[in-house]
């Protein structure tokens, strides 16, 4: 019943659906695509037009933050809704844990057919993972447990890795299609989840592609950068010229192949009535970063660190171009979809909110706060391992070696008991106009704090902590009492109700 009353509301913002056609939901996501690598965000070198041209006709975020500066965290809060940090998924690498719901979980009891599709990074995908996709509410995927380039090898349902000859972008949209394909013919809602390889370093690309921006190996020679070796699997150092020429080609293919999927649904008659979203897992990465809009990058938590583009394509229920400066955040799509399909919200501390007045025009601004936190795992106590380790292992090979190994483990661990050290490690907190960073101080001493107005300063230049000290007591407690619900949630008090 709930369902049915979410989808008769449709009708009330003028979609002209039948009450009971769910959407069908695609929600694709880049690896280590900042806020500023597309064209519509005024990028001088990048070319994205499927981007842009989504931007043009669909509803854009103009601050959409992922949900951590990293990459497992971020696509455990878009999966949970939830901080990565109520769950020990501190950092690459840090599993998810068992006990947690997602958003397949969630739309698999409201009818959905549930895909995942590439970078999964939550856990092995193997099948005897307790955290493998299909563990985790998946009805099929074709996964790997890190990042991959061309010919990719990934997982079928968990079975032994495959390689699959090809750009890895069209890879993942070709295995997704198939899906959306069977889907529909049995006449089922679909919940694909594509998450891209690129352009996540080591980078490589189709000759088409990098012959675009041939122009930048001499424009960037200067400039050295380290990044992994494709060719020994380890750190090697070379001009920043080819590693932008090489990562934009990623770009470029990965834009094309969302291009692809568009063109599918269109030809299929399923564009009018899914829901196609995109956003990137956290900020540029050192490397590829050039002087550009926003403060900071990859593993910071300035917005240079955690802003990503955020596109919602959706003509039924979006059929003229709109735009938003409200702030979202991956942690918001749990419980959007939630309220979209009339699922309750899990009986859980939830971090994220409801965007659907922010996409329906009703509303401007965020009615939340954000946060963002890096734990610092130096203090990290690694005691019992929250799972098996012989579980915890990968199987998926990629070019990085880590410890000699082209294959990724995970770990997790019960944290029991919280010290005030826990409450350590850069953080902020954004409430309306302000955001509050907190770093600890080096060799002790007092955490350094920074308060910025970001509608007045983006670039988060101007520190306002000393003219604004009410402002900073209120976001400074406001941050101190969440991570004291964070690190409840932290002990897997939220599984013993």
């Amino acid at each position: 019943m709930k369902r049915l009353i979410a989808f008769a509301l449709l009708a009330s913002f003028g979609v002209s659906l039948a009450a009971d056609t769910p959407p069908n939901i695609i929600l694709m996501m880049g690896d280590d695509h900042g806020w500023e690598e597309t064209g519509y965000n005024g990028h001088p070198h990048v070319k994205t037009p499927v981007l842009d041209e989504m931007a043009k006709t669909c509803f854009r975020f103009e601050n959409f933050y992922a949900g951590h500066p990293s990459c497992s965290p971020t696509r455990a809060s878009f999966m949970t809704g939830r901080h990565p940090n109520r769950m020990g998924t501190f950092n690459p690498g840090f599993s998810i844990r068992p006990e947690e719901i997602t958003i397949a979980h969630v739309l698999a009891k409201a009818g959905y057919h549930c895909g995942h599709f590439g970078k999964w990074h939550l856990g092995p995908v193997k099948a005897e993972s307790p955290t493998s996709p299909g563990a985790m509410g998946f009805h099929e995927w074709v996964s790997h447990d890190n990042f991959f380039e061309l010919n990719p090898s990934l997982s079928r349902n968990g079975g032994a890795p495959e390689v699959i000859q090809g750009e890895g972008s069209a890879v993942l949209i070709g295995e997704a299609i198939k899906f959306i394909d069977r889907a529909s013919k049995a006449k089922q809602p679909f919940f694909t989840v594509v998450w891209f390889g690129s352009p996540h370093e080591p980078y490589s690309g189709l000759p088409e592609d990098l012959a675009l921006y041939d122009d930048l190996p001499e424009k960037y020679k200067d400039k050295k950068v380290r990044l992994t070796s494709n060719e020994t699997g380890g750190p090697t150092t070379r001009s920043q010229g080819e590693v932008l020429r090489e990562r934009y080609a990623e770009i470029t293919a990965m834009d094309r192949a969302i291009g692809t999927l568009r063109k599918h649904l269109a030809a299929t008659g399923l564009r009018e009535n899914t829901l196609l979203f995109y956003c990137g897992d956290n900020g540029t990465s050192p490397d590829a970063s050039l002087v550009l809009p926003h403060r900071g990058v990859k593993g910071q938590v300035y917005d240079g660190g955690v802003l990503v583009p955020g596109l919602i394509e959706w003509p039924a229920r979006i059929p003229q171009p709109r735009s938003t400066k409200a702030r979202a955040t991956t942690s918001d799509l749990l419980p959007t979809l939630c309220a979209l399909t009339g699922q309750a919200l899990p009986e859980r501390p939830i971090d994220g909110m409801d965007l659907l007045p922010v996409i329906d025009g009703k509303v401007t601004e965020r009615a939340k706060p954000l946060w963002v936190w890096q734990f610092d795992t130096s203090h990290l106590k690694k005691g019992e391992p929250y799972i098996e380790p012989k579980l915890q292992e990968g199987t998926t090979p990629l070019a990085k070696k880590a410890g000699g190994k082209a294959t990724r483990d995970f770990s997790n661990f019960k944290h029991s008991v919280i010290a005030e050290e826990d409450y350590q490690g850069p953080r902020a907190m954004i409430d309306g106009r302000f955001k509050l960073v907190v770093h600890e101080a080096k060799k002790g001493g007092a955490a350094k704090q920074e308060l910025f107005d970001l509608v007045a300063d983006p670039a988060e230049k101007t520190d306002l902590r000393e003219q604004q000290p009410e402002v900073v007591k209120k976001l400074e407690k406001g941050l101190r009492d969440w991570q004291e619900s964070v690190l409840k949630s932290l002990t897997a008090a939220d599984y013993r109700k």
